[in-house]
């Protein structure tokens, strides 16, 4: 027993590896398994980060106890990224200092795949193309605790004008607790960071920026971005490109805080209902909420009040110039306002729309009613059709009152307008609404924007499809997707990269912005599913203003069932979570009225889900459905695994991306076949985690793992699956 208790060497798995970099939590794997179960598990996580400058020292704090009934000890194992630099090379666990040595990247691979050759854990090679840190941990009674504390330095990844910071979990990490936070020293130099991945929150302090995950119970590799304040425009570029098929982006657009954005002429048109369903509470709130936004008006801009009810009243004829004494008259003319009558809508919106706006300003319509039309024009859609003809160059902001508002016009004006709708709850705040609005549209930095690649790319399905204009303070978040070879300049390796462009006006003059990706990488993996679930966003609110197309409702079910979202169609089919089935869908095909209601609380609850950024919620988010109900059903199992959607059939999890003409190479789990294969096709990777056997679907073949199948490649022949999956 006192040999056991002396410290061992800590061995530095240096593994060969053309994934993008990556690190993750560790984990224990033990040294002789205890029969029957019981053995060292993590209870807990905590991760700190500290960036100075480019550089992100790491601390990671790890907890261990031994819930078996003898004394244990394990392999601590844990991922490591591409850069990191190590103080000595030291793990430290409570005042003990495991040292390290070095060893041959052969030798340390072929270590690696002994373990998950014992384990015959598939999951596990996930991280085989990473670093590894390999460390004997002390013995532990049964019932103790021991702590592992890990520290290294590492240079951020630069994306575009942002950093990334990427934390894998790795395995096993399913009930474990576990905190995260990350401290910037240069606050200034930083903008809002941003996580397509997880709930964060931030605090700045001072000079200090922190940043830390709204969810303790976190799961799953973390992706951050950290915008760089140095430019009128930030732009982060982000690509996935699965093999066999188009690419995948992620752009984000952040406006740079270190330069005042310049003041743009406005000529803002406040438009409000004073029907007689707005007297009280709500009139009030809405006076002082154009009282509110005449002044922000700056002496540049010009200004147009129009209230309605059974009729259309304005506070003046054509546009009145901003002076002291003229926002004066009109805020006193707002607060003398009463309520009364019918709400005529289509004549508020000619009278909104009656002097267009001048050259080189930026026309602003600020739309607020709480109820129907109910004189004049009262037909939605002939209302919507005139307003578009006659909007001109003016963007739309309207905010809906109360339940009783007709959101398919406000939406089909805000989306065709570049502006927004929104909707205020009964008994909201009115005023905090608006004025959040006054604030944004005070300083615009690019309107008008439009997207564009470079040579070899086409960008297309980019969502949201209308861009919106981009103001001081805001963080725009495109997806998309791209085709084509892109450009290879400065890559002498052969890649290719994409290229986008960004282009607005920026005081009536053209600007733009050009950032790069490299292309072909299989990381960014959440990419695809936050695109799909905006575009599943659009195709709903289509299906609710429009009525239910067949062929929309099926482009948006099959989208649904291929990315795991969670939408009015693919819901109630969720049988556990992250599965979702694909049968069944015919009983509720088209029964969706057309179009669905346009006012009332459930119409502005659709509405408000729907403008949100990421479009509807996730499989992996569901509730579990009743077990006897699934197994009722008859409906074999699904799971979506990196972007795939596999079916459970006769023991085999397919594709169903496969066909009957494919061409299958069968390939033994775990034999020199299966690691030679999952090294060349590192996508492979996580469907080969799906067990007894999976069928993966390539472009012009198809690759089984199951028992039985190719031990050893022959000479030539690995390199020909690699060609005809990939091609």
């Amino acid at each position: 027993m006192s040999d056991m208790r002396q410290v061992t060497g800590l061995t530095l798995l240096l593994m060969v590896s053309l994934a993008a970099p990556a690190f993750g939590q560790g984990w224990i794997e033990p040294i002789r398994p205890i029969p029957g179960g019981g053995g060292i598990d993590k209870v807990r996580s905590a991760v700190q980060v500290s960036v100075k400058g480019r550089a992100a020292q790491v601390t990671v704090e790890e907890w261990f106890r031994n819930s078996g009934p003898v004394v244990n000890e394990g392999s601590y194992l844990y991922p490591l990224p591409g850069e990191a630099v190590f103080s000595n090379f030291s793990l430290w666990q409570g005042d003990q200092e495991l040292r390290g040595e070095t060893m041959d990247a052969g030798q340390a691979r072929a270590i690696y795949e002994a373990i998950v050759r014992q384990r015959k854990d598939p999951a596990l090679i996930e991280l085989a193309g990473h670093g590894l840190i390999r460390a004997r941990v002390f013995p532990i009674n049964p019932g103790e605790t021991r702590k592992i504390t890990l520290r290294y330095t590492q240079l951020l990844d630069r994306t575009g004008d942002a950093w990334r910071f990427h934390y894998a979990t790795g395995p096993g990490q399913g009930s474990t607790a576990r905190s995260f936070r990350l401290v910037v020293d240069s606050a200034g130099r930083v903008g809002e960071p941003y996580s397509p991945t997880h709930r964060v929150t931030t605090r700045r302090d001072g000079g200090r920026l922190e940043v830390a995950l709204a969810d303790t119970s976190w799961s799953g590799d973390l992706e951050l971005l950290l915008p760089l304040s140095r430019g009128l425009v930030g732009l982060s570029l982000l690509t996935h490109q699965p093999a066999g098929e188009n690419g995948y982006f992620m752009l984000l657009l952040a406006p740079g805080t270190t330069r005042p954005a310049a003041a743009l002429r406005r000529d803002v048109v406040a438009v409000l209902d004073v029907s007689g369903s707005m007297s009280g509470d709500k009139l009030a709130q809405a006076q002082g909420a154009l009282v509110q936004l005449l002044g922000t008006l700056r002496e540049a801009d010009r200004f147009r009040v129009v209230t309605f009810s059974s009729g259309v009243r304005r506070f003046a004829e054509g546009w009145t110039a901003l002076t002291p004494e003229s926002r004066r008259q009109a805020q006193d003319w707002v607060r003398a306002l009463g309520a009364d009558g019918g709400t005529n809508i289509a004549g508020a919106l000619a009278e909104a729309f009656a002097q267009p706006a001048g050259d080189g300003a930026l026309g602003v319509v600020v739309f607020l009613t709480d109820g129907l039309p109910s004189v004049g024009e009262s037909d939605p859609e002939r209302i919507a059709e005139q307003a578009e003809r006659g909007r001109g160059r003016f963007r739309v902001f309207g905010f809906g009152i109360g339940h009783d508002v007709n959101t398919y016009l406000l939406d089909r004006l805000a989306v065709r307008a570049r502006g927004t709708a929104e909707y205020v709850q009964p008994g909201g705040d009115i005023e905090r609404a608006v004025g959040s609005l006054a604030a944004k549209i005070a300083s615009p930095v690019l309107t008008d924007l439009a997207l564009s690649a470079g040579d070899g790319t086409e960008l297309y399905d980019v969502q949201p499809g209308s861009l919106p204009d981009l103001f001081a303070g805001d963080e725009m978040v495109v997806f998309g997707r791209s085709r084509g070879v892109g450009s290879r300049k400065g890559l002498p390796d052969g890649r290719g990269e994409r290229s986008v462009t960004v282009t607005g006006l920026r005081n009536g003059q053209r600007e733009q912005f050009t950032t790069t990706a490299a292309l072909g990488g299989t990381g960014n993996e959440y990419i695809p599913q936050l695109w799909a679930s905006r575009k599943a966003g659009a195709l709903a609110r289509e299906i609710r203003l429009r009525g239910a197309n067949p062929e929309i409702v099926n482009e948006l079910k099959q989208l649904a069932l291929r990315y795991g979202i969670l939408t009015e169609y693919t819901a109630y089919l969720v049988q556990e979570p992250g599965i979702v089935v694909a049968g069944r869908l015919e009983d509720r095909a088209f029964n969706a009225p057309a179009p669905l209601a346009q006012s009332g609380a459930g119409a502005v609850a659709r509405s408000a889900q729907e403008a949100k950024a990421s479009g509807v919620a996730v499989a992996a988010d569901a509730a579990e459905i009743d077990a006897s109900l699934r197994a009722r059903s008859g409906i074999a199992p699904t799971k979506r695994v990196a972007n795939r959607l596999f079916i459970l059939r006769d023991g085999v999890w397919t594709d169903l991306r496969h066909s009957d003409s494919l061409r299958v190479v069968t390939v033994e789990p775990f034999s020199e076949a299966y690691f030679a294969l999952l090294r060349a096709l590192p996508e492979l990777a996580k469907p080969a985690a799906l067990e007894p056997a999976v069928l993966v679907a390539g472009s012009r073949m198809s690759i089984k793992i199951q028992a039985g199948g190719t031990t050893m490649w022959r000479a030539g022949e690995l390199d020909r699956v690699i060609r005809e999956f990939r091609s």
